[in-house]
This record gives C-alpha cells, sequence and structure tokens, in this order.
C-alpha cells in the first residue's frame, strides 16, 4: 500500500502545481486588462499644461527705482538665428546683441532711474512677436531692439536708429525691414472702430518712437561712430507690436573691419550704453513730466 499512497500525494502535488501555474496566468490576464483598460481612458481623457512664455518676464531694478517705469531691452536674433557675421567670420550679431543688451541693463540698473526687463538672457530664438509680447504683458514705458547691421559694400559703417513707420525713409530701410519682418506674418485689418482707434493709438506710438530715437542720436553724436543721417524710418513688425515708443538700434556693420574692432572691445561699447542709458532716461523723464 506504500506504492499507493506514494502515486496518490504524487497526482495531488500535480495537481497542486498545475492550479497554481493556472492563477499565475490567470493573475497576469487581469493585470494586462486592466492596464490596458487604464491606457484607453488615458487616451480618451487630456491633460492641459500651461507652459510658460518663452521669453523671461523677469524684472531688474535697485530698490530706489521701485515702482519706475519699464523699459524692454531685446537683444536681437539668438539660437538658430545667429543673424550677421562678422567680416573676420570670429562673432555672430546674436552674440554681440546680447552682450550689449546685458551691459544696457546693468547699466541701468546701477543708475536707478528705470526698472529694466530682456526679451532673452542666453542663447534662444524667438519670434518677433515672442519679444514683443514682454513689453505688452509688462505694460512697458519703453522698447528698445537691438541690432547690428550688415552691408555689400565694406566701407559702410556707423550707428544708426530706427523708428516706426508706414513708409521707409529710403529703400535701405525698407530692406532692413524685410529682412527682419521675415517671421512675422501679416496682420489683418477689416475697417472696423475698433481698428482705426487702433490706428489712432499707433500714430501717437511713431510720434513717441520718433521722439526717442532723436535722444538717442542726439546723445549718441560724438561719442559713437554714427552713419549719415542716422535716424531713419520704417515699418519694423516688432516696433510696431511692442505697443510703447520704440527703437531698433543699429550698433554698427559687422561687415565692416573699423566697426568690428570697436563693437568686439568692451570699453567702445561701453560709450555706447552710457548714450542709450541718458538718452532713454531722458525720454522716460520726459513722458513722466506730461
Amino acid at each position: 500500500m506504500t506504492w499507493l499512497r506514494a502515486m496518490i500525494e504524487g497526482r495531488a502535488r500535480r495537481h497542486a502545481i498545475a492550479g497554481a501555474a493556472v492563477t499565475g496566468i490567470a493573475a497576469v490576464a487581469l493585470l494586462v486588462l486592466l492596464v490596458g483598460r487604464g491606457s484607453d481612458a488615458a487616451a480618451q481623457s487630456s491633460l492641459t499644461v500651461d507652459l510658460p512664455p518663452p521669453a523671461s518676464d523677469r524684472i531688474y531694478g535697485s530698490p530706489v527705482a521701485k515702482g519706475r517705469p519699464i523699459v524692454v531691452i531685446d537683444a536681437g536674433h539668438g539660437g538658430r538665428d545667429p543673424g550677421a557675421t562678422s567680416v573676420s567670420g570670429q562673432v555672430r550679431e546674436k552674440e554681440l546683441t546680447l552682450a550689449l543688451a546685458q551691459a544696457l541693463r546693468d547699466e541701468l540698473v546701477k543708475r536707478g532711474r528705470v526698472r529694466v526687463a530682456m526679451t532673452r538672457e542666453d542663447d534662444r530664438y524667438l519670434t518677433l512677436d515672442d519679444r514683443a509680447a514682454v513689453a505688452r504683458r509688462l505694460n512697458a514705458a519703453m522698447f528698445v531692439s537691438i541690432h547690428i547691421d550688415s552691408a555689400a559694400n565694406p566701407l559702410a559703417r556707423g550707428a544708426s536708429v530706427y523708428s516706426l513707420s508706414d513708409v521707409a525713409s529710403d529703400a535701405e530701410a525698407a530692406r532692413l525691414a524685410a529682412r527682419e519682418n521675415a517671421d512675422s506674418g501679416t496682420i489683418g485689418r477689416d475697417g472696423s472702430v475698433e481698428t482705426m482707434l487702433a490706428d489712432l493709438a499707433m500714430r501717437s506710438q511713431m510720434t513717441a518712437s520718433a521722439d526717442l530715437a532723436s535722444r538717442l542720436v542726439n546723445k549718441a553724436a560724438g561719442r559713437v561712430e554714427l552713419r549719415p543721417n542716422p535716424h531713419r524710418f520704417a515699418a519694423f513688425h516688432v516696433l510696431r507690436r511692442a505697443d510703447a515708443p520704440a527703437v531698433l538700434f543699429e550698433a554698427g556693420y559687422l561687415s565692416n573691419a573699423d566697426d568690428e574692432v570697436l563693437l568686439r572691445n568692451p570699453n567702445e561699447r561701453s560709450k555706447m550704453v552710457l548714450a542709450l542709458s541718458q538718452a532713454i532716461e531722458t525720454d522716460i523723464a520726459a513722458h513722466l513730466r506730461r
């Protein structure tokens, strides 16, 4: 009878193992079913995440500048948009515009008469609307976009200042605006009352921008190499969309060897920064008195 007992116990063990295996398979199948249902539920629902704006809204200012007007400084180009390349091939526009913008920010903060925001503080790509939106979000009192020019003529040199106008001051200004506006898209007009009111506001903005450009030229004269007729006009999209007095400052020509040397020299850049700072403060003070 010993052999019979052993056979019965062996069969019992085999049935137990088989039962455990079936139970394990069933558990796995249930798990797969539950995961599948979870995936279906996730697919049927959606999650909306509010991403931060591509440009920073950080405001710089000394304690004495609390509550003072905000000036937005826009370092032109950046990221996949390098801008012009210097005649030596050793530096790109996006690098020098950022250096100028950072130096201007630091000078204005040190002087303490305004607060400052920047559209970019590193090497990143921003659309023109991204840049102008910073000024609108912060209700800025002024928008200054910094660029460096380039021309086929290697003798062309000197800084210039552009303010907003529907009609360009000359063919070169029109070409520059078309180049800078390349990714702006088109703004439609419908002839509504809102559009007419917007046009009136734009005329006021153009006048204020022209005044700012004139002050900047006056402060730069004698300190900074300026091109002939340095104040020019064109329909720059980034200036139009800023909703504030706005200018585009071309600090010189990277296609000119002498301008490249000056622009790469921090001491020479500081002269531009001082002229810009004084013009900005004078313009802000003039508007505060009104």
